[in-house]
């Protein structure tokens, strides 16, 4: 493994879903919310994709930064 997981199973799980719900409003909100400019899709889409796949591969950048290690690890 290339970098040490530091998001915990379950927070994972939430990542994906809080993604998923992210494209969802992306590119259907429009509808419930009203017009949105392209930048705000733009933007919405690839936090999406940044929370979707920090939470696939359970290693976020952010939590690196500010030192988050998970207690089970065994380094």
């Amino acid at each position: 493994m290339l970098y040490p997981k530091n998001v915990p199973n379950i927070e994972r799980v939430l990542r994906i879903l809080l993604g998923v719900v992210l494209v969802g409003i992306a590119l259907f909100g429009q509808s419930v919310i009203g017009q949105m400019s392209p930048l705000v899709v733009a933007l919405l889409i690839f936090s999406a994709l940044f929370v979707i796949i920090t939470g696939f591969i359970g290693w976020c950048p952010a939590c690196a930064l500010l030192g988050r290690k998970l207690k089970n690890q065994n380094h």
